[in-house]
């Protein structure tokens, strides 16, 4: 386990698994949101894909997300491992929900400066929103990835629960 995806929808823990699964492997971690907004509002970053690919090149890494589009496939091909934390919504609303409003209310800074506001909560592509709507595509799209010949022989450790994710976060070597 070397080239690692923690793949699943918004606040389902990617971030906090990816960074521990990093810490315990000695695997460098990388925030993909990090890497795709690169400047304030929000401002994508143009050379997004050739900085994934870059590090994507590299003999170890974990990223925290199935991959944005123009990069998908790429991450897919180089990934030995895919660890999809697929949960029900009754676990990731309460995640997302709590996440965003503690961002929000206390301004907390995000990816390059950026923050949560009050008037996100009503956009399309707020963090609730995206979670509760891309949950069964997402799920979907995942499993389809995970059984796609192109990707074999990918591993893939699909989690339902917080519980047995912890179970298995604790069978790791502690470096």
């Amino acid at each position: 386990m070397r080239r690692i995806l923690v793949a699943g929808v918004t606040g389902s823990g990617k971030s906090t698994l990816a960074r521990a699964v990093g810490t315990r492997l000695g695997v460098p971690y990388h925030e993909m949101d990090g890497l795709y907004f690169s400047g304030p509002n929000w401002m994508e970053n143009p050379q997004f894909a050739t900085r994934i690919g870059e590090i994507a090149a590299t003999s170890a890494w974990i990223f925290d997300s199935f991959g944005y589009p123009e990069v998908r496939d790429l991450l897919w091909e180089r990934a030995d491992t895919v660890v999809w934390l697929d949960y029900p919504r009754r676990v990731i609303m309460p995640r997302v929900l709590r996440r965003s409003l503690r961002r929000t209310v206390l301004r907390e800074r995000l990816f390059n400066g950026n923050r949560e506001t009050l008037a996100d909560w009503f956009t399309p592509d707020h963090p609730a929103r995206t979670s509760w709507t891309q949950h069964g595509p997402r799920g979907a799209e995942i499993g389809a990835r995970a059984g796609d010949a192109r990707f074999a022989p990918l591993e893939t450790l699909r989690f339902t629960r917080p519980r047995a994710t912890a179970t298995w976060l604790r069978t790791l070597p502690d470096r």
